[in-house]
């Protein structure tokens, strides 16, 4: 009775989509897991390092717009310098490293061919690079608390050395922590692992972004005008990200039929994604950007000529900054060309479709179909590239558009969560389709 009242349109879609997931129990059980995976990632982000001193750690957040910038990626671990403030960014960059090496290495080319053993050495790979990538970037920033007073002293030397031993090693196991956590859910629950942790550190920052606006009272249209800018962004990312340009793919076969051959054919076609770097270019242009300035406040403090260039920086790159934006975008430009191009000719489409008998209408196989997937991919990322170099400095154009300075809309955070919403819906719904198939033959 219940089922039929669902169809009959009582229940709306995506209602009705929780509640036949809910009610199948495998399926249930992993979406139970992938929630408690998740609440044990929020728990961890709660544990602070050895040796913090919080009222020194609030004032540096307070007085510092960059590490509050970045603070948005980690869901407020950072700002309370928990053991997963690093989050899996170290392994991510690991990840990227290991993609863009492979093209060059002709052993790692090798090793990516194996297949599914391939594809695990390649994975033990990223994960020996993921620690010494944590070690640096947490002793970096062990090196900016201490510089301003967090932390007491950072050193390998004398009595800094078992506190500063301490705190690094918490960050790089609670790095490696989220990694294991990301990899149980991939295997065990629903949805990429290591992008649900994203989107769960981004989510969790929301309800603190909401709170400073209602704050804003002196500017409540504006506030208003923010939320209606942040509904028209999120479509358009939606909008980007399913779209594709289709090339007609025409395959054919033989087969023997009663001791005579027969030529069959089909027709598809290849689906080629207008943003297919997805989020990484921006995560290039924001790391590349983002690092001078970094630097820069480590020698703020000193004296003389030298400080006074820290400075110079310190205060030209931080996210107020015309220059720091304009940075942002024409990098976010260039690293979608060049990461969508290393991917694109890593997967060899061409060679694959020969193998298989497919060709694509009116282009003969091999290597003249190659050239016209190149020509295809460079001019639909052109649009890919002006998209995602738009939606960088969206937080600059919202806040002098709105006059709402209290409110930190990441475009980033919005790419990566309406990308990983959409890729979990499709995982959930391919889980209920294949339950509803198996169900009908029964």
């Amino acid at each position: 009775m219940m089922a039929a009242e669902a169809q009959g349109g009582r229940y709306p879609r995506l209602v009705q989509a929780a509640i036949d997931a809910f009610s199948l129990p495998d399926l249930r059980a992993k979406i139970l897991f992938t929630l408690a995976m998740l609440v044990i990632y929020r728990f961890a982000a709660h544990i602070p390092i050895p040796g913090i001193i919080p009222e020194q750690l609030d004032n540096l957040f307070r007085n510092n717009q960059l590490l509050g910038f970045l603070d948005l990626f980690s869901g407020g671990a950072l700002r309370r310098m928990s053991i997963v403030a690093l989050g899996v960014f170290p392994y991510i960059t690991a990840s990227i490293v290991i993609q863009l090496l492979t093209p060059v290495i002709p052993s790692l080319q090798d090793i990516s061919r194996e297949g599914e053993s391939g594809r695990i050495k390649m994975n033990r790979m990223v994960h020996g690079l993921t620690v010494p990538i944590a070690v640096a970037q947490g002793y970096g920033q062990l090196i900016l608390l201490q510089q301003n007073n967090v932390l007491p002293a950072v050193g390998f030397t004398g009595a800094a050395l078992l506190p500063t031993m301490a705190a690094l090693l918490s960050i790089v196991a609670g790095t490696m922590f989220l990694v294991w956590l990301g990899e149980l859910i991939t295997e065990r629950g629903i949805g990429n692992g290591i992008s649900l942790i994203i989107f769960a550190g981004i989510v969790a920052g929301f309800p603190n972004m909401i709170t400073q606006g209602f704050l804003d009272r002196d500017n409540v249209l504006g506030v208003g005008f923010f939320a209606i800018f942040g509904v028209l962004i999120i479509a358009l990312i939606v909008m980007f990200n399913e779209a594709h340009r289709r090339i007609p793919v025409q395959y054919g076969r033989s087969i023997f039929r009663g001791g005579r051959m027969y030529r069959q054919s089909g027709a598809t076609y290849l689906p080629l994604r207008i943003n297919s770097a997805g989020m990484i270019p921006l995560i290039f242009a924001f790391s590349i950007v983002i690092l001078p300035g970094t630097v820069a406040t480590y020698f703020a403090t000193n004296s003389g000529w030298f400080g006074d260039v820290a400075r110079f920086f310190a205060d030209l790159l931080i996210p107020s900054s015309p220059l720091y934006w304009v940075l942002v975008f024409v990098l976010v430009v260039i690293f979608t060309f060049f990461y969508t191009l290393v991917v694109f000719n890593q997967q060899n489409l061409a060679e694959g479709l020969q193998r298989n008998g497919g060709f694509v209408l009116g282009i003969r196989p091999g290597r003249p179909t190659q050239d016209y997937l190149n020509r295809v991919i460079v001019r639909i990322t052109m649009g890919g590239a002006l998209f995602l170099g738009f939606i960088s400095i969206v937080p600059y154009i919202a806040s002098l558009v709105t006059g709402v300075q209290a409110i930190s809309l990441s475009s980033t955070s919005l790419l990566i969560m309406v990308g990983v919403g959409l890729d979990t819906l499709r995982q959930l719904e391919a889980q209920l389709m294949m339950r509803n198939y198996e169900g009908f033959l029964r």
